[in-house]
């Protein structure tokens, strides 16, 4: 069965990126792989589909190589934009409207792997409301940043799973047992 599953980072304070969008905060801590509950090179191959926001698609092409640069996911990646997209990458798909009017092709692709929510926060939370969220796990960066995008678009019950330690950031993986609207 396809798992729908929330990997991300935040500032200690509950914000993906700052009020600039930038990630700068994120990209400079210390990290080890080998600490880590769950390394992302172990994470990306249960990965059959990816699903993200217009903005953090935005953010991921701005900071390609270069123009020229194949898109960063080898998964088939669905951006979800009321918008057309200015790249054209092989693997992408621009798709609108709730989540629920994506599934069936979205567990199609990703066939007995899992989906993979991107970013940002307030498209993780339609997909929860939708009842298709099963885990968020978030690396929590040891740094405040007082505003910018809120880790999460709205209220969630969740479980702690497991916690540990990567580096400077404290990992956590969390059941998904409710949305609240």
């Amino acid at each position: 069965m396809t798992r729908y599953r929330f990997f991300t980072a935040t500032s200690l304070d509950g914000f993906l990126a700052d009020e600039h969008e930038s990630l700068d905060w994120l990209l400079s801590q210390p990290t080890d792989a080998e600490q880590s509950i769950l390394p992302y090179d172990v994470f990306v191959q249960d990965v059959g589909a990816i699903v993200t926001g217009r903005a953090t698609y935005d953010w991921v092409v701005g900071h390609l190589e270069t123009v020229a640069d194949a898109w960063v996911y080898d998964q088939p990646t669905f951006v979800f934009s009321h918008r057309e997209l200015p790249e054209d990458f092989t693997g992408i798909t621009r798709v609108s409207g709730p989540p629920a009017a994506h599934r069936a092709r979205l567990e199609e692709v990703a066939g007995d792997k899992d989906v993979w929510i991107v970013g940002g926060g307030d498209l993780a939370f339609s997909f929860a409301e939708a009842g298709m969220l099963d885990e968020v796990f978030v690396s929590i960066a040891p740094v405040t940043l007082g505003s910018g995008k809120p880790l999460m678009g709205g209220r969630l019950d969740l479980e702690l799973r497991e916690l540990g330690r990567n580096g400077a950031l404290l990992e956590a993986r969390f059941a998904v047992t409710g949305a609240r609207s």
